[in-house]
């Protein structure tokens, strides 16, 4: 609760209530860690929750509701909801929720904004993917900025939605870099988490996502992309995906999309001021990250690209949860989680307060009506 002193001894009081009952939606990405974002800043705020894990990652939920309780958080409290689509979709419209905290891809957070748009007095918080950018630009340790580049489109095999998606560099001064990240990525152990040596990266979630990558990657190729290093398979019945990075500097129709996976998109540009329009040209605005040793240029980066996490020197993955985390445009509708989560789990209410009930009206009254003498 918060005081503030008013005029003639009163006092102003905020305090915040929470919503009720929320619905927190989880992806299958860090299907522990995520959801935490939403469901512990839900608990603090004094509201219920039912949590639906993604279908591909029931067991992690489970286990995580599971804790909770184990915990002492009481089951009537947070509830558990196993299932598909449909029933994250019967969630979403039930009535007795008062709101909905989702995490997961920005086509199916634009479905839920259109479902809820007929609800505004319900609270809706989207945390969605990014087609994210990374600018190298006038940087000398390219040993170094490879490494950034390499964390950033292929930690978890690409499969966080901070992941770079496009490398933005200066065109007839990239060989050098492109040569760092080339030996760097073929150096990567692709295998299962208990394999010895310890791999960079494991599979991506399932083989009916592995397709779709290839797929999508073949379908950049046709576009006039030129690979540098392919998306290959090396076990055909596993979802197991090498780092792939092509150049899409001369393809025709580039789409604005989250390939949810290790790919990473080269795009070559003439200066500066093009590299800020290349990292802009994105419905998205989740994460972007510049490698310079200039840090005038990363001022101008910060002050001109449009994203909700914006690092120096630093990969675009890897936010602290101490730190508000969410994007802008189709990243996210302004609700960032994390240190921020806990705004928007309850609603502030301002009370004027006085110990004292003095009043009186002084002005616009008619006469006081006085008995005439008998």
């Amino acid at each position: 609760m918060r005081r503030l002193e008013a005029a003639l001894g009163n006092k102003i009081a905020v305090r915040h209530k929470p919503h009720g009952v929320l619905a927190v939606l989880g992806p299958y990405n860090f299907p522990a860690h995520l959801p935490n974002g939403h469901i512990v800043p839900a608990l603090l705020a004094g509201n219920a929750v039912v949590f639906k894990p993604s279908e591909k990652t029931p067991a992690t939920g489970a286990m995580l509701v599971d804790c909770f309780h184990e915990a002492g958080v009481p089951q009537g409290v947070l509830r558990l909801l196993i299932g598909g689509v449909a029933e994250g979709k019967a969630l979403a419209g039930d009535d007795g929720i008062d709101g909905l905290l989702f995490t997961g891809s920005a086509g199916a957070g634009a479905s839920l904004a259109r479902q809820f748009a007929e609800v505004p007095h319900k609270i809706l918080a989207l945390e969605l993917g990014g087609n994210n950018p990374i600018v190298v630009w006038d940087c000398k340790d390219l040993a170094a900025a490879a490494a950034i580049v390499v964390q950033s489109a292929y930690l978890s095999a690409g499969q966080r939605c901070t992941a770079a998606r496009r490398l933005i560099v200066e065109d007839r001064h990239h060989e050098a870099l492109v040569d760092e990240i080339v030996k760097l990525t073929d150096r990567l152990i692709v295998d299962h988490p208990h394999a010895d040596p310890q791999p960079f990266m494991g599979p991506v979630i399932d083989l009916v996502t592995a397709d779709i990558l290839q797929d999508r990657f073949l379908g950049l190729m046709m576009k006039g992309g030129t690979p540098i290093r392919r998306l290959d398979r090396p076990h055909e019945e596993r979802p197991y995906l090498t780092p792939a990075l092509i150049d899409m500097t001369e393809a025709k129709g580039r789409l604005d999309e989250e390939l949810f996976g290790p790919v990473l998109q080269m795009i070559r540009v003439k200066d500066f001021d093009a590299a800020i329009a290349e990292a802009n040209n994105t419905r998205f605005g989740l994460a972007a990250s510049i490698v310079t040793k200039t840090p005038e240029l990363y001022e101008r980066f910060w002050s001109e690209v449009r994203a909700g996490v914006i690092n120096w020197n630093k990969p675009t993955n890897g936010a602290p949860s101490s730190a508000p985390f969410g994007g802008v445009g189709a990243s996210g509708n302004h609700r960032p989680s994390a240190f921020y989560a806990a705004d928007y789990c309850a609603y502030p209410v301002t009370s004027s307060e006085s110990e004292v009930a003095r009043a009186a009206i002084s002005e616009g009254l008619r006469p006081a009506y006085v008995a005439a003498d008998e």
